[in-house]
């Protein structure tokens, strides 16, 4: 389909966009971003007619795709009856909702409602404080939980540097079981966690276990680089929490959903948890809806205690009849199975990359959430971008992000990694065609193999 509109009316749009707004993490001048005029499925299209498979659904949330009818629908038909009221009032759609995440969320029983994922951690750190009356937080230094001031300095993610001395206190973390990586050399996934849940527990023995509220991790890594658990290493963690009365909570912002091949991602490691947040795939993007889940025990808390939670936008109306919608569509779309197995097919193409292509080090992936790590050398596993990595380190990395874009492909391209990440409704063929592109912009990588 072709643009309806004119080059000079294409350039204005553009031009308001980059002098009147500003973008996320970028340095303003010099931006060049897709001007994107319409979605429909997997693809994104631009104002000329260029059409971009969505590789990494967006930021991880678009995970019915783009341009669903349905979603559409059920919003019209919310605001044809009420769109807003003051969360301290009962709306059908509210009900509802609640009702519905906690069949779907394993040993969870309330939800609040929040404006997005920041939001859902901002305040399932109040609550864990609130209901524990201890004041420390333990999360992973590969690891992001938002950009919210809290949330921002809950996360290990090296962007809060550039607030450095800022961070909000009484924070701790820990390293992560990467064992691709891993901090102490170990020779087996077992192993790995071991060392790492040992770790963890040494550190809340230095920080006094009676002053640690909670540990919260990723359901699954996501942006820090899809860094997989070892198979053992929650319920490891589990057991440190009720040994010392700490609460676990499961960030499953970007991995909830379906995004892992099961609805949330600390299904499939055996353990119960006692909040769990969320959002992203939650409404998959169409409006802005988060929420945070508790568990029995910690609602029961709250009901002879003041909660002490608030937003305005709370339990929004036409958010909760967005993600009703969501929901319905997973189910009868089969999505979640979907995920799963194209995370399979995945898998077994990127074996085939491997084969072809000496610059990838290493693919970590679980149904829909997954990266590809490059590097200099397999042996040495030296990286095409280090971790963290100066603009002047990025000159390598670049070439592949251009190559990407130039090929008609947007995703998720950080530091050494390129994320795999597609809505769940992906077909085998369009996961054809966008890894196709991704092995041609690998190619550029390849030159700089030793």
């Amino acid at each position: 389909m072709e643009t309806k509109i004119s080059t000079a009316e294409r350039e204005e749009i553009i031009k308001n966009n980059l002098e009147y707004t500003l973008f996320s993490w970028s340095k303003q001048a010099g931006l060049s971003p897709i001007a994107v005029e319409r979605a429909e499925g997997v693809y994104v299209y631009d104002y000329d007619g260029k059409r971009y498979i969505d590789f990494s659904s967006q930021l991880m949330n678009v995970n019915i795709g783009h341009g669903d009818k349905r979603v559409r629908d059920a919003v019209a038909k919310q605001m044809d009856e009420v769109s807003y009221v003051y969360p301290g009032m009962v709306t059908k759609a509210r009900g509802e909702l609640g009702k519905k995440l906690a069949e779907i969320t394993p040993g969870m029983k309330k939800a609040f409602f929040t404006l997005g994922g920041a939001e859902a951690i901002e305040n399932a750190i109040k609550a864990a404080r609130v209901f524990t009356g201890r004041h420390k937080i333990i999360t992973q230094y590969q690891s992001f939980h938002g950009a919210s001031y809290g949330a921002f300095s809950a996360g290990g993610d090296p962007r809060r540097h550039l607030v450095d001395g800022q961070a909000a206190p009484n924070f701790i973390h820990v390293e992560n079981p990467y064992f691709y990586r891993c901090p102490w050399n170990s020779k087996t996934w077992e192993e790995c966690a071991d060392n790492c849940a040992a770790h963890v527990e040494r550190v809340i023995k230095y920080e006094n276990p009676e002053s640690i509220a909670a540990i919260i991790f990723e359901g699954e890594s996501g942006s820090s680089g899809c860094i997989k658990y070892p198979p053992t290493y929650w319920k490891k963690i589990r057991a440190i929490c009720d040994k010392y009365g700490i609460l676990l909570v499961a960030d499953e912002v970007m991995s909830g959903f379906g995004r892992t091949g099961k609805m949330f991602a600390y299904e499939h490691h055996g353990v119960q948890v006692d909040m769990v947040t969320m959002a992203k795939g939650l409404t998959a993007g169409y409006l802005p809806l988060g929420a945070l889940m508790v568990s029995e025990k910690i609602a029961k808390f709250f009901d002879e205690k003041p909660l002490p939670l608030g937003l305005t936008y709370s339990a929004h109306a036409v958010a909760c009849a967005s993600a009703l919608a969501v929901l319905d569509i997973y189910k009868t779309d089969k999505l979640v199975e979907n995920a799963a197995a194209m995370g399979k097919y995945i898998d077994a193409r990127v074996e085939e990359l491997k084969k072809k292509h000496p610059s990838i080090g290493d693919f970590r992936n679980t149904g829909l959430l997954g990266c590809i790590e490059l590097v200099k050398n397999r042996a040495t596993k030296e990286p095409m971008a280090p971790w963290n990595a100066k603009p002047a380190e990025m000159e390598i990395m670049n070439k592949v992000a251009a190559k990407v874009k130039e090929l008609g492909m947007f995703t998720f391209i950080r530091w050494n990694w390129i994320f795999i990440a597609p809505p769940l409704n992906i077909t085998k063929a369009q996961v054809d065609e966008g890894l196709e592109i991704i092995s041609k912009a690998i190619t550029i990588a390849d030159e700089y193999v030793s």
